[in-house]
């Protein structure tokens, strides 16, 4: 039997409950542009541009509202993250004076890991990739009895991510298309809790990182290998079983876009907007770049530039996929 999964109703009381907060959290702008000013044939594209969230991604909704609806013990919270969930988890528990330990694999850049330490979380390296990291993470729990925090697939994580969605209709209203960009499924399972089939949502993934892709082609979330220029944020081994079912339920599209498309997205906020995000944020506009989504012309297409935790020699001109 599947677990419950988040509606529209717990993320209302995400909103309440995060609302009383909002010292800490921030209500991120959207900017609005006509498609002609990126070169798209739609009349209006908006940038809500969560990259100025704190913590740089996000993530800090979800990991807020976590904290928020359990009991927190002495040991304070544990979490193992690529990096953005774990930035945001140690930028609440600093709010919040919590004790705060994180679990990363070494394919996490390096300026994630000193934005950890910042942030005053103890920070543990071990392991090839994310699904290492979480493993070590378990055991350490088992002793440690802190709450566990999922980086992408827990109720109120997944609850708290669409806030995010609410945000944007609050500020805009129903845009016909929201972008969004798929790892574990954190962000789109909380945007399909929100909008429940009222808009239409189109999951992009890398192409070396392709885990909602991979489940709909086996029927069922199965696990990939993960590469590529998005790997540290969206390098989730699998889809989170929350994101399954609720995109399952509510996102028909899913599109998978090259590393190349997505650094070029990258590179052209940064060098015509002055938007300085991180790979993952880059899939939508790579999607209407690259004509891997084509709007119709009288369509509002919402993109979510959802993280900004990146290395600032990444934008440079010269850099190239090897060096990222």
């Amino acid at each position: 039997m599947s677990a419950p999964t988040p509606v529209r109703a717990d993320v209302e009381a995400a909103v309440r409950r995060l609302v009383a907060h909002d010292e800490f959290l921030r209500k991120t702008p959207l900017f609005r542009l006509s498609g002609a000013a990126l070169g798209v044939n739609c009349a209006e594209v908006w940038l809500k541009l969560e990259q100025l969230q704190v913590g740089g991604s996000f993530k800090a909704r979800g990991m807020l509202n976590r904290m928020l609806s359990n009991a927190v013990p002495a040991s304070g919270v544990i979490i193992a993250s690529g990096g953005n969930a774990g930035i945001a988890t140690a930028a609440a528990a600093q709010a919040l004076r919590l004790p705060c330990e994180v679990f990363v694999p070494e394919i996490s850049n390096a300026a994630k890991r000193e934005r950890l330490r910042q942030l005053g979380a103890t920070v543990v390296v071990t392991g090839a990739a994310y699904a290492q990291a979480q493993e070590a993470c378990v055991a350490r729990q088992r002793l440690s009895r802190a709450l566990m925090l999922h980086a992408y697939d827990q109720f109120e994580v997944v609850a708290g991510a669409g806030t995010l969605a609410a945000e944007i209709e609050a500020q805009a209203g129903l845009p016909d298309r929201v972008l969004v960009s798929v790892g574990g499924g954190g962000l789109i399972g909380g945007v399909a809790a929100w909008f429940e089939g009222r808009t239409r949502i189109v999951a992009l993934e890398p192409e070396l990182a392709p885990t909602l892709h991979a489940a709909r082609q086996a029927g069922q979330p199965v696990d990939v290998a993960v590469s590529g220029i998005a790997a540290d944020s969206l390098g989730a081994r699998r889809i989170g079983a929350l994101a399954w079912e609720l995109s399952q339920r509510h996102v028909r599209d899913a599109l998978l876009l090259s590393d190349a498309a997505i650094i070029s997205a990258q590179r052209w906020l940064w060098q015509e907007l002055k938007l300085a995000v991180e790979p993952a944020a880059a899939l939508g506009l790579a999607a209407l770049q690259t004509g891997a989504y084509l709007p119709r012309p009288d369509e509002t297409v919402c993109l979510i530039l959802c993280g900004a935790n990146l290395d600032p020699a990444s934008l440079a001109p010269k850099t190239t996929i090897e060096s990222c």
